[in-house]
């Protein structure tokens, strides 16, 4: 996929609500070479799907050995969305709370106070976090009405002709 194809379906008005969302799925491939898909909060830049991890993360590992990387932001009502994004995880080691991990967890209804308690309990945990840096060069966005799953799609095409459409 080309990066202005990419460009262009991140940049729909739904892919837009989506990448406002608060969690995605992160797949990846485990260092004992089995898959995994975690939730993990994320933030969109502009450019780049941030996340932010403790440095002892199992997913560390794996993400420096093999660094591509598959993103699910989806909503739970009928008919969902979805936004599927694919790319190569980039890790930046940085000391103390990367601002985007804080923004990214602001966006939980918390009272003033428990928002200043959560910051403190958060700073007194992480002395240094990884920020997983994920820049797409693979977007999908489905939203079951004027764009469907890959899959879907074919089967849409070949009754289509069977009908003589």
């Amino acid at each position: 996929m080309h990066p202005n194809e990419v460009t262009e379906i991140l940049n729909r008005p739904l892919s837009r609500e989506m990448l406002a969302r608060d969690l995605t799925r992160l797949a990846y491939v485990a260092t004992d070479g089995t898959p995994r898909a975690i939730p993990i909060a994320f933030t969109w830049n502009g450019a780049q799907i941030v996340m932010c991890t403790p440095t002892n993360a199992p997913k560390l590992p794996a993400l420096r050995a093999n660094p591509t990387v598959a993103l699910t932001i989806d909503t739970e009502a009928h008919p969902p969305t979805i936004l599927l994004i694919r790319g190569r995880a980039e890790l930046d080691e940085v000391e103390g709370i990367p601002e985007e991990f804080l923004t990214m967890n602001g966006t939980y209804t918390m009272t003033p106070e428990q928002r200043v308690e959560w910051e403190a309990e958060v700073r007194s945990l992480y002395d240094r976090m990884v920020r997983i840096v994920v820049t797409p060069t693979w977007a999908k966005l489905i939203d079951f009405e004027e764009t469907l799953p890959t899959a879907v799609e074919e089967l849409v095409r070949r009754r289509a002709e069977r009908q003589g459409s």
